[in-house]
């Protein structure tokens, strides 16, 4: 058994604009399965295929309050491009963001609700992702991280330091997951969280308990939800959906 990153939660305000910047930054397609929620994925993508991860905005009326431990990081194909992928997200109403990163040739920016994500530099590794290089975790062992995730996932590690661990969907295709390393603790919910799913037939109570196994923790909202919450080894919470 195995889970596939399918989409990343994040938590709005107001989830109608916030998705109508994501959807102009990345060029895809908006839906909502209902109200307080909107739909993110590529023209005509079918759900769900790792060639990309989608986005899920939800209404939260909690306050953003620290900087988010998940974010995306943007693809770009040269300098030129770049430049005026940060140029098109201002217009948008993105901001520049700044999370201590210095001297970098890459651009943080803030999209109109304050969540960090960045602009890369143009890089080789990225030229065929889509517009979403890659999501990123920060973490304290990107190691750990790497070894929980790779067997909770059906995606490879194709990078592992101390700093930095990289995997991708076992296909090959679409964005990376990286687990940063950083000196910041986590504090609070993670506004900005990753959904997986099991595979078609699997049962879910075997596929809960299978990621108990790896180090993960049951987390209780007190809902009646048919998704499961869980955290990693970590922390960082992640919901378990219905098998699809």
């Amino acid at each position: 058994m195995a889970t596939r990153l399918v989409q990343i939660n994040m938590k709005a305000r107001d989830d109608s604009p916030l998705g109508g910047f994501w959807a102009q930054a990345l060029g895809w397609e908006v839906s909502s399965e209902g109200p307080g929620v909107t739909n993110l994925e590529p023209e005509g993508f079918v759900y769900p295929d790792p060639v990309a991860v989608c986005i899920d905005l939800v209404v939260s009326q909690e306050p953003r309050t620290v900087k988010n431990r998940v974010h995306v990081d943007l693809a770009t194909t040269s300098a030129a491009h770049q430049a005026q992928v940060v140029a098109r997200l201002k217009d948008l109403g993105a901001t520049p963001a700044d999370v201590g990163q210095g001297d970098v040739p890459w651009t943080v920016m803030a999209d109109p609700e304050g969540n960090e994500f960045c602009v890369l530099d143009p890089r080789p590794l990225y030229r065929d992702t889509g517009p979403i290089a890659a999501v990123v975790v920060d973490c304290a062992d990107p190691r750990a991280m790497a070894r929980f995730w790779s067997e909770a996932t059906d995606w490879t590690v194709h990078e592992v330091t101390d700093q930095i661990a990289r995997l991708r969907s076992a296909k090959g295709v679409g964005p990376y997951l990286e687990f940063v390393r950083t000196p910041d603790v986590k504090s609070g919910w993670n506004r900005v969280h990753l959904d997986v799913r099991p595979y078609p037939g699997d049962d879910p109570e075997a596929e809960a308990a299978r990621l108990r196994s790896l180090g993960a923790t049951p987390i209780d909202l007190g809902q009646d939800v048919p998704w499961r919450v869980l955290a990693d080894p970590e922390g960082n919470e992640f919901c378990l959906l219905t098998p699809s």
